[in-house]
């Protein structure tokens, strides 16, 4: 007997067969290459476009009262160029979760940021109030897909940290919102609004300069078939973190299933192969139409998503309605009773060093609320710091009821602020987490858009019931609307934390 007939000869032959005939999924490359160099470019990429929405947010606090005083406005008009953007947002946040969740990741962004830039550029040409507004609301148009960057970050990052990275990429939110802070008081007394419009749209520009080293998702590609260019997107990940993909073939989530499957169907009985083959078709359909998003949207209120997806609607929509409603009662509510005396409004809309400081400090608010969310999201559990957050927040805002000194009003509206930005950091990973990956951009997308309703209603609250010397009756609103959210999120079928991300719905548990 040769030696390479005997069992030793054959041993680098099976290793062979082995190796060839070894998977590996995204999330197993995703684990073996951790955090790495390749993670913290994406993560800077995506966070450009989180801090450019939130600049284009944080500057209706103060364009608002500028614009108001410059072309005599009235309170509702006042409302209406923060209202407009809510409602862009709300058709964009569909359109463009739709969009990257058929086309791709990359191509959701590219549009968001072509009109988000071009818009905020030319508001501050904006001749009159009505083109004011009409550009307004196509920055919101933009500003709708800002969570496809959120979900293409997500979907780069391995499962053991993603709770704790979500966070620090959210913290980039909170370094926008004190850059516009910081820029408007720079800015606005000597140069005024339509200098603060020009600046803030320069980071949605610098989303288009490096747009073409961007790589597209990994995942998606996956569920697209597109296995060859995934794997050149993991390679290159793997070269620039200097580790090792894992040995083996790369297969997704889907053609696992659609294999487990087919190898069912031929165990059966003639009579029930005919239903396998149904259910093989139904993992087949996603390469289909998706005319409008109508089969995503139908998956989304499918019995497994249901009731996730109508308590994280209401979640987004407490969080957005809570967190812009703060933002602006700052500017309205800092100066406490003297707010109803016609004199002292005008002073506070005025270019002075008032507004600008209140804003500017309740923007460190979200400091330490990403460091309180970082602590404890990957510790106990979304469900819980989301819930903590929106009640704790329900105590901060309930002594603004019976009293509005200046002091007392800077200390509540900050606590309230830091758990409101705590909890919406919190449940924007969250979102991402509960859908599987052919929904997971419309399904952010929808939820987002039922936030930015919230949006929409906030400014009548804030400002036009402040401005009617209302505060007792707007503090008691926001504080209904945070304690339902917290319940709503105590109700939450699935827990997220430390799982991997789905690719179909029968990975749901």
């Amino acid at each position: 007997m040769s030696p390479a007939s005997g069992p030793a000869g054959r041993l680098p032959v099976e290793m062979m067969e082995d190796e060839q005939s070894a998977t590996y999924t995204v999330d197993d490359a995703l684990v073996s290459s951790g955090f790495g160099r390749y993670q913290m470019l994406i993560l800077t990429y995506a966070g450009i476009g989180l801090i450019a929405e939130a600049m284009e947010m944080m500057l209706l606090s103060f364009v608002g009262p500028s614009v108001q005083l410059e072309w005599d406005l009235t309170a509702h008009q006042e409302s209406m160029i923060t209202s407009v953007v809510f409602v862009g947002e709300l058709l964009g946040a569909y359109s463009w979760g739709v969009v990257s969740d058929h086309y791709g990741r990359r191509k959701g962004f590219l549009f968001t940021a072509i009109v988000t830039s071009g818009a905020g550029f030319l508001s501050s040409f904006a001749p009159n109030y009505v083109s004011l507004l009409a550009l307004r609301f196509l920055v919101g148009i933009g500003l709708g897909g800002g969570p496809v960057l959120g979900s293409w970050f997500l979907e780069f990052v391995p499962a053991p940290t993603r709770g704790t990275w979500m966070v620090l990429f959210s913290a980039f939110w909170t370094v926008g919102t004190i850059f516009e802070a910081s820029l408007a008081w720079a800015v606005m007394p000597k140069f005024g609004w339509r200098w603060l419009l020009a600046l803030s749209s320069v980071p949605s520009f610098l989303l288009l300069l490096f747009y073409a080293i961007t790589p597209e998702s990994p995942r998606f590609l996956c569920m697209k078939g597109r296995i060859t260019e995934a794997v050149d997107v993991l390679e290159k990940m793997a070269r620039i973190n200097n580790v090792s993909l894992p040995s083996g073939k790369l297969v997704s989530e889907k053609n696992i299933e659609l294999d487990e499957v087919s190898e069912s169907a031929t165990l059966l009985s003639a009579a029930a192969a005919g239903k396998e083959e149904e259910e093989i078709d139904s993992i087949k359909e996603d390469d289909g139409s998706n005319f409008g998003g109508i089969k995503s949207v139908s998956k989304l209120l499918s019995p497994k998503l249901f009731r996730a997806t109508v308590l994280l609607w209401m979640a987004f929509f407490g969080n957005a309605f809570s967190y812009y409603g703060i933002v602006l009662l700052t500017s309205e509510l800092s100066n406490g009773n003297r707010i109803c005396a016609k004199e002292e409004v005008e002073s506070v809309h005025s270019n002075n060093a008032s507004l600008y400081k209140n804003v500017f400090i309740s923007s460190f608010a979200e400091i330490p609320g990403s460091i309180v969310s970082a602590m404890i999201v990957d510790r106990v559990g979304r469900r819980l710091s989301m819930a903590s957050m929106l009640f704790t927040s329900c105590i901060f805002l309930f002594p603004l009821v019976f009293s509005r000194t200046e002091i007392l009003t800077r200390i509540s509206l900050f606590g309230a602020r830091l758990c409101i930005a705590a909890s919406f950091t919190i449940v924007y990973i969250y979102a991402p987490e509960i859908y599987p990956t052919s929904v997971r951009a419309t399904g952010i997308g929808i939820a987002s858009s039922v936030g930015r309703i919230g949006g929409i209603l906030c400014p009548l609250v804030a400002v036009a019931l402040v401005h009617n010397c209302q505060q007792t009756t707007s503090i008691l609103l926001f504080e209904l609307v945070v304690f339902l959210s917290g319940v709503a999120v105590m109700f939450f079928p699935f827990e997220t934390k430390g799982t991997r991300l789905s690719d179909n719905e029968a990975d749901l548990n």
